[in-house]
């Protein structure tokens, strides 16, 4: 299994938590860009830096994610063509997307989108918060005990 992230979306604290899980639990985490960042030395952590432009990052991703691999994006769209594939999908906000609910997932997210572009809504999106890491770090810790129960 390998863990691929969403990196440029993806806040510090997320990133910090997925570090440490990488060496903790001996798991490949590929980390996908279209700048450098920081991260740690690790034989378990890795970057790819992709160029800029739409999509290209989530095509990366969605080129190379397998089975049973986990995503962590909150790109609905990109969780969805993950899913297809047969990856689990964990958000930031600590959301984890599965087959059973990426439809709904979707079908909300293009709803409030038309609502945004006719002006009959606006655009606020709640800021991340430590609530939103310690929602994130619950589920992928539970989701990676799972896997080593397998």
């Amino acid at each position: 299994m390998t863990i691929f992230i969403d990196a440029d979306a993806c806040p510090k604290p997320i990133k910090e938590i997925l570090f440490k899980a990488a060496d903790r639990e001996q798991i490949s985490c590929v980390f996908i860009a279209n700048h450098a960042f920081y991260y740690p030395n690790s034989p378990y952590i890795k970057t790819r830096i992709v160029d800029k432009g739409f999509d290209i990052a989530d095509n990366y991703i969605i080129s190379k994610v397998a089975s049973n691999d986990l995503v962590i994006t909150s790109d609905i769209p990109l969780a969805s063509e993950v899913i297809k594939k047969g990856a689990i999908v964990i958000s930031s906000s600590g959301k984890i997307y599965t087959k059973s609910n990426i439809a709904q997932a979707l079908a909300m997210r293009n709803f409030f989108t038309e609502m945004r572009d006719a002006g009959m809504i606006e655009s606020k999106s709640k800021p991340f918060n430590q609530k939103n890491s310690h929602a994130f770090a619950k589920e992928l810790d539970k989701y990676l005990h799972g896997v080593k129960n397998k």
